[in-house]
């Protein structure tokens, strides 16, 4: 188990397990530096890659610190996650302040993973995304949630605070355009789940094209 942060990284004891873990503190930029080439039969990354400065060069050292055949098996924040906010706080900063800043760190989508996986060197690659909805009172309660999750801004050239009144805008632009019925919010969480496999003379291939032996036209 590797964690940049220490806290986390040892925050449940090892009776919570049923398997023997070792619990490495390290940035997974530098995964090479932590693990061998060739050294792992299996990989998981859930919702951590989204923080990831250098996200093709991290998906390399994925694909080279595992053995051949080894799998690749990650989850990640994609880019509709929280757009109703991410539009609530830009139309109320026009509206106030009379221009735009990102308050909502960037993701990315599922076509760009698919590229990157593919680009890394991973192969028999599945890519897929699901949408998790969590109701919040107000948009106060979604802030203060994101701030105890960890997962504020972290673009380095951020503004630092809002205005009083442009927040109190866009929670009412936040309700008005999103909200529901009964007087909540919802917040979208959209998660790319991907599976990737380190190339090896053993895996299945396709036929070359031109190849096969029997016309789909003759099945149908």
């Amino acid at each position: 188990m590797i964690d940049s942060s220490g806290q986390t990284l040892n925050r449940d004891p090892d009776d919570d397990f049923e398997v023997q873990l070792e619990r490495v503190q390290g940035d997974e930029e530098d995964l090479l530096g932590i693990l061998p080439r060739n050294s792992q039969e299996a990989i998981v990354s859930c919702l951590s890659l989204h923080w990831v400065n250098d996200l093709p060069g991290t998906l390399v050292q994925i694909k080279e610190t595992l053995k051949p055949d080894g799998l690749f098996l990650g989850a990640m924040f994609g880019g509709d996650t929280l757009f109703e906010l991410r539009s609530a706080l830009q139309l109320a900063e026009v509206d106030r302040e009379g221009g735009i800043s990102p308050h909502v760190s960037p993701m990315t989508d599922t076509k760009d993973m698919s590229n990157l996986l593919g680009r890394a060197g991973f192969t028999l690659l599945t890519v897929d995304t699901d949408e998790v909805r969590v109701g919040y009172p107000s948009m106060w309660e979604l802030i203060e949630d994101l701030k105890d999750m960890g997962e504020g801004n972290a673009i380095v050239g951020r503004r630092h605070f809002l205005h009083r009144d442009t927040l109190a805008a866009a929670s009412a632009i936040y309700q008005e355009l999103h909200g529901n019925k009964d007087g909540s919010i919802p917040a979208t969480f959209q998660v790319i789940y991907m599976i990737g496999w380190k190339p090896s003379p053993t895996q299945p291939k396709p036929l070359e094209r031109g190849s096969a032996q029997t016309s789909l036209k003759d099945v149908l």
